[in-house]
This record gives C-alpha cells, structure tokens and sequence, in this order.
C-alpha cells in the first residue's frame, strides 16, 4: 500500500531551497506540501520570537522568574496596560514570501512537482504567550500577540498565490496545558482552548489548506509527557474538528517510539474525520528505521484503516548529515 508523506516543519538543512531540492529529489510526489525547513534562526520552533518579548521597550524581565521557565519571563513595565504593547512584525510573513519565490521558481524549472504546496508552518499565538511571559500576564499578551499573528496572515495571504498555499498550526502549548504540564486557564479552559484552535483555523480562507500538528514537543528528543495512549490527541482533535465549518485537510499525530502497541492506537477509532481529511501518524523514528515503522504501521492500522506516516516533530533539532537517510526512511516507509 502507497501512503503519502508529511513534513512537520523544521529540515536543518542550510537553506530553503536545499530543502525543497532534497525532499522533492528523495519524496517526489509521496509528499503533498512541502515546508520550507525553518531554516536558519527559526529551526528550535518559537525561540527566535523571544527577543521580541525580552526586546520589547514596554517589557522587561521578571525580577523573580520561574524556574521551569526556559527563559527569563517577561512582564509589563510598571503603568503599562496591555493595550500599550504592540508587537513589531513577526518575521513569518517576511519568512514564508521569501521562501515562496524560491519555492516558485523551483516548481517553474520542473524541481517542484506541479500539483505540490507551499507549506507555511505557524505557532498557535497561545505558544509564544505562554512560553515568554509570566502567568498572570499571559492572556493580556496572548491576545496582543494574536492581533501581530493576525497581521502576519494578512500578508502571507496578500502575498502567496491560495491555490499554491498550505498552513499548518503547531498545537503544542494546548496539549502541555490539556495535560497538566502548563498552567490552566481559569473557567471553562477545554472550550477555551478548542474555542481559538477552532478561530485559527477558520481564519484560513479557501482555496488555501489548513492543517493541524498535534505536538508533545522534541525537546532534547523527549516529549514534555509521555502519552499514555491517543487518547487526548483524539480528544481535542475531534473538538476542534467539531467547532470547523470547513474540515481540514490533514491532522498529524505524534507516536513515540516505543509504542508499537496496540493499546497506543486504540482511541483512534473514535477519531472521525471528514472524508477529506487526511490522517497523518508521526511515526517515522530514525533510530529503529523500517522495522520499527513496520511495527507502529501494522499497530495504527487495526484502528485507523488510511493514514499518511511523518516523524513526531520536525527535524530542527537532529544533525543535519542524517536528513537525507531520514528522508529515504520516510519514502521506504511509504512505499
């Protein structure tokens, strides 16, 4: 059986176009879209955003931070409102158009395959907010970075053929609050949270495809919990799928490695997707090659009869000398 093939996102290869190159050279027409790598300063997901929360002349850094805090969090200077603060351009709007003429110009010399997308890849405004900013604060300066995100994708929009376009949100964030990793919105933070990932993918207008990566991050290759099964990522899936009046077209699953089991994949069968939604399960691990994807393959498909296979996460942080095997893997993988 042929699958199809996703790239999540990060390829920490040198630039845009050696990405698009590799992947079309080694994936052909296995993969659909194709990201450009996030190459560069933006390969480690949202931490290239910090600086301009701890850069921000209306910030500055929490004299008594958190310790489970990777970086210092910030806060509002004193007599500061929220309103006060407005964010600078982002930097994925520049990102994304300059990597779309390349990726244009790759497609037009025949590099590209015709029918493939441009993939742009984006954080839930959530992440960043919850990330950088201390816990009281958070859902003042989530909704002031929300209206810079809301800006980024007016541009992008402006910028990129629709036809041409594919975006996906990173749900990260969500999945570490949905698990009790993160702190928890006060009242009802279920429908909260499926309530904006819902917003965010309606924002996306057709023609343009929008896809959700469930995430629970790849951090020094470990996750921030380790999933007792699918349970949760079917869970909110399934809310946001409810609250979506266009479907999306994909969803993407994140499996660890060391689950083969079937007990892993039962709660996909409650997962019901529109019939043009594709299902993508990141099951692609280098370390345990064919084998160990055979293994997970043959698991998800007593609860999930049609899927496409990706890695958990993006490849940002692996050695950039492996990608190529890496993508070889995911082609054998597919078939």
């Amino acid at each position: 059986m042929s699958r199809s093939v996703h790239l999540v996102g990060s390829v920490p290869l040198a630039s845009a176009e050696e990405v698009f190159r590799a992947a079309s050279s080694i994936l052909g027409a296995r993969a659909w879209r194709l990201p450009d790598g996030e190459t560069g300063v933006r390969k480690n997901w949202i931490n290239w955003q910090y600086g301009l929360f701890a850069g921000h002349p209306l910030l500055e850094p929490d004299p008594a931070p958190v310790e489970a805090y990777r970086y210092p969090p910030v806060r509002m200077r004193p007599g500061v409102t929220a309103l006060d603060v407005v964010f600078p351009p982002l930097g994925y709007a520049a990102q994304a158009l300059e990597s779309y003429a390349m990726f244009a110009r790759l497609k037009a010399d025949g590099v590209v395959g015709a029918g493939v997308r441009f993939q742009v890849c984006l954080p839930t405004p959530r992440a960043p907010a919850a990330t950088f900013v201390v816990p009281r604060e958070i859902p003042a300066m989530h909704a002031r970075y929300a209206t810079a995100m809301e800006k980024e994708l007016r541009v992008i929009f402006d910028g990129i053929p629709h036809g041409e376009l594919a975006l996906q949100w990173d749900v990260a964030v969500e999945l570490a609050i949905w698990e009790g990793v993160f702190p928890r919105p006060p009242g009802d933070w279920q429908a909260r949270l499926t309530d904006e990932l819902a917003a965010l993918g309606a924002r996306v207008p057709a023609p343009i495809e929008v896809g959700y990566h469930f995430c629970y991050g790849d951090r020094n290759h470990q996750h921030f919990v380790q999933p007792k099964d699918t349970s949760n990522l079917v869970e909110l899936a399934s809310r946001v799928l409810a609250r979506l009046a266009r479907p999306p077209a994909w969803v993407h699953l994140p499996v660890p490695r060391e689950r083969d089991d079937l007990a892993y994949f039962a709660p996909l069968e409650h997962l019901e997707l529109p019939a043009t939604t594709m299902l993508f399960l990141g099951l692609v691990h280098l370390r345990d090659g064919v084998d160990g994807g055979r293994r997970r393959i043959a698991a998800a498909t007593h609860f999930a009869p049609s899927f496409g296979i990706a890695t958990e996460c993006g490849f940002g942080r692996r050695d950039p000398t492996t990608i190529p095997e890496l993508l070889r893997l995911h082609a054998a993988l597919a078939g």
